[in-house]
């Protein structure tokens, strides 16, 4: 079993800023690519960046220059710095740890519990 315990969200105005964080811990014996996605109201869920186990990242158009996706593999945790938050960012925000449980088993997906943000004056 893998669990992701996610933190962070909130209540911002627009303009503000808020990290989101999230932790793997379980049966882990390496984690390749970890994300972060979110659902709003009325619409699809939409990735919103990843990072890959090389640090390699890709964010959505619509937050490029104000989000920013880290890790901390001694942690197996990954970052979501936003700023300049706006209302269309309001939404659950889902991390996401592609993973292994043994050196070359199969890949496998975790999810996190979702962490509300929401952006409002």
């Amino acid at each position: 079993q893998v669990q992701l315990v996610e933190s962070g969200g909130g209540l911002v105005q627009p303009g503000g800023s808020l990290r989101l964080s999230c932790a793997a811990s379980g049966s882990i014996f390496s984690i390749n690519a970890m994300g972060w996605y979110r659902r709003a109201p009325g619409k699809q869920r939409e990735l919103v960046a990843a990072i890959t186990s090389g640090g390699s990242t890709n964010y959505a158009d619509s937050v490029k220059g104000r989000f920013t996706i880290s890790r901390d593999n001694a942690k197996n945790t990954v970052y979501l710095q936003m700023n300049s938050l706006k209302p269309e960012d309001t939404a659950v925000y889902y991390c996401n740890v592609a993973y292994r449980r043994r050196a070359a088993g199969p890949v496998a997906n975790a999810w996190g519990q979702g962490t509300q943000v929401t952006v409002s004056s």
